[in-house]
């Protein structure tokens, strides 16, 4: 092998993700714009998406990740999403010893809201035997790091590499008061992680108060529970007050960052809530809950932080938003110091390609 092809492996790259690449979730957003970071820096990269049923797995997912797996060469750099591989620990055991595989996990899967006892410890025990077979594992917060440590995975295996944000434009609605109603903005996927009933009661407890809710995000994931949100929405008579209006383009959702006052995040847990930093680059002042990582994520001085779960102190914190002037101010300033200090993608990436060059433990 001549030393221009060496060269050339070494920097080569699978990527393996659960179902179509192309999604707009919050992990799949974070491995396209790493995968672009590394490709910046000369990585080839193959994103592979596979086929089946995630992160419960049926036998057409065991036989999509056995099958790409077999197809690598001998030695070759392969990173699977956690959600790819942490319900299929004896294929990812399988390839172990043959290929230099590294997990990406932005939180563990048992961790998802909604699980019954025997699937949380199912995929507790699943997953600690995932990450158990392979080289290194790669965490998007020091939240799930220390959280790893509940699926016997060393500290020194772990490497920390927070998300990057895209610089955008600071939103004409950042800056001061603009005419009501007031614009509260939420992007997730309508998922009983993200706690869309949630914010559905706090906003019917300020039913008196002018604003206008727009939430983003996939309506595909768990058709029964946007059912649920959706029926708590016309309990409460808010249709034309609370608009689930699905996924949107990148463009579509640059837009509505833009004319948006408030970003409202209501998720149970989070791995890192990737979007309170997307929100920040805007200048948007953020309420969220302290659920999982999000205790961290969010500055301070950037918005309100609440418990996960309790509609009665997102509904105050809220309230506070629209009723008081100098409350509103002080977020948005603080919400524009936190966006001067954001990281960039590109960062991310020069630190995900300096951990997959870290020997494996």
């Amino acid at each position: 092998m001549s030393a221009d092809s060496q060269d050339q492996d070494a920097y080569t790259l699978s990527l393996l993700v659960a179902g179509d690449p192309g999604q707009l979730a919050g992990g799949y957003v974070y491995d396209a714009r790493i995968v672009e970071a590394l490709r910046e820096q000369g990585w080839q990269v193959t994103v592979i998406g596979l086929e089946g049923r995630f992160p419960e797995p049926d036998g057409q997912a065991a036989h999509a990740l056995e099958e790409t797996l077999a197809d690598q060469p001998d030695g070759a750099r392969v990173v699977i999403d956690g959600l790819a591989m942490g319900g299929l620990p004896e294929v990812v055991a399988r390839h172990a010893e043959r290929l230099d595989l590294t997990a990406l996990v932005h939180h563990p899967l048992a961790d998802e809201t909604g699980l019954d006892p025997a699937q949380r410890t199912r995929f507790t025990i699943s997953e600690t035997r995932a990450l158990g077979a392979v080289g290194r594992v790669i965490v998007t917060s020091a939240f799930t790091a220390r959280r790893l440590a509940d699926f016997d995975v060393p500290a020194e295996r772990i490497t920390v590499i927070e998300p990057g944000v895209a610089r955008a434009p600071l939103s004409p609605r950042a800056t001061a008061d603009h005419p009501a109603p007031a614009r509260l903005l939420c992007v997730a996927a309508i998922t009983p992680r993200k706690g869309h009933e949630v914010l559905v009661e706090a906003l019917a407890l300020l039913a008196d108060r002018d604003w206008q809710a727009t939430c983003i995000g996939g309506l595909d994931r768990d058709m029964a529970h946007v059912r649920h949100v959706r029926g708590r929405i016309a309990v409460h008579g808010l249709e034309t007050r609370l608009e689930l209006v699905g996924e949107r383009a990148h463009d579509q959702l640059a837009e509505a960052y833009r004319n948006a006052d408030l970003f409202v995040l209501p998720s149970h847990y989070e791995g890192y809530g990737m979007v309170i930093s997307e929100a920040l680059a805007h200048g948007l002042p953020v309420i969220t809950t302290t659920g999982g990582a999000l205790a961290h994520t969010l500055p301070r001085d950037a918005g309100l932080a609440v418990p996960p779960g309790d509609s009665q102190a997102l509904a105050e914190a809220l309230a506070r938003w629209l009723d008081e002037p100098e409350l509103r101010q002080q977020l948005r300033q603080g919400a524009q110091r936190a966006r001067d200090g954001l990281a960039d993608w590109s960062g991310a990436g020069r630190a995900f390609a300096k951990a997959l060059d870290r020997a494996p433990h």
